[in-house]
């Protein structure tokens, strides 16, 4: 019972998000984190950079991936990715990665670089007034 109460207050992966921070604090990366999604995101230049969502209908925690619509076509065929999609329509230049696509650190490493590249060229959301 406990352990169900703590994953509905905690909906995301506290390991994996550790290990998110590592690599960003590891780069000198200027970051900060909000809750959203169902999820938490690592926010660079105000811009969704990664995040980790808990994926009901797989039943496993996933990186969110916001990598750009030419990084998507070289890496969406690759395994341990899927299409973000929360609405049925997927989310151009997002992508989930599964565990097993992250388990080892370089790959992480690899994830959260491609991530990093594209947040340059990604536009900011609009402000809510």
């Amino acid at each position: 019972m406990a352990i169900l109460i703590q994953k509905l207050i905690v909906a995301y992966n506290e390991f994996l998000a550790d290990r998110i921070h590592q690599i960003l604090r590891g780069q000198r990366i200027n970051y900060h984190t909000k809750r959203m999604m169902g999820g938490l995101c690592f926010m660079v230049n105000n811009k969704m950079c990664c995040g980790i969502h808990y994926d009901k209908k797989k039943e496993m925690d996933v990186l969110m991936a916001r990598i750009g619509e030419e990084a998507y076509k070289k890496t969406i065929l690759r395994k341990h990715f899927l299409p973000m999609d929360f609405t049925g329509r997927p989310m151009r230049g997002y992508v989930f990665v599964t565990q097993d696509g992250i388990d080892l650190e370089e790959d992480l490493v690899y994830y959260i670089d491609l991530c990093l590249r594209f947040n340059p060229l990604a536009k900011s959301s609009r402000k809510k007034i």
